[in-house]
């Protein structure tokens, strides 16, 4: 692995972090809306990461007699972003305009806490990444002057 690999690993990771605040931002924002059915009510989402390792790993049809290559260390990689399956609060308010013909409304499966728990943890996450950058450039520009 190259000191220019770390660029690319650090990037991905920022990127994929991005995505989970992102999602995490949609979480909260849609916390407290309201909706009269099931199939309507906004469900809380997640992104799901892999590490391009392990992919490559796969690729490769990894065993212990044929290593994966150099390539194999290439970041995180966003699969896709999923549905809670919790299940969703239903509440008793029939004075309420979305209330369904027997009185209830249905709330997201939003943990306010857990996404702000979430949202700190991506934040570092991303912030980790960008000093990890900021000392790889670091580390060229003083290997540039080594010479001097």
């Amino acid at each position: 692995m190259s000191l220019n690999d770390v660029f690319k690993i650090a990037g991905s990771g920022m990127s994929a972090q991005s995505v989970r605040l992102n999602t995490t931002a949609s979480n909260i924002a849609n916390a407290d809306s309201v909706s009269s059915s099931v199939d309507q009510t906004y469900r809380a989402r997640q992104p799901v990461f892999a590490t391009a390792f392990s992919q490559a790993m796969e690729d490769q049809g990894f065993n212990y007699d044929n290593p994966p290559s150099d390539d194999a260390g290439l970041g995180v990689k966003v699969l896709g972003v999923v549905e809670s399956e919790s299940p969703l609060r239903q509440e008793y308010e029939p004075g309420n305009p979305m209330a369904n013909e027997d009185g209830y409304v249905f709330y997201p499966n939003v943990n306010v806490v857990e996404e702000m728990a979430n949202m700190m943890s991506a934040s570092r996450s991303f912030q980790t990444n960008v000093e990890v950058m900021n000392t790889a450039k670091s580390m060229m520009q003083r290997a540039l002057t080594l010479g001097q």
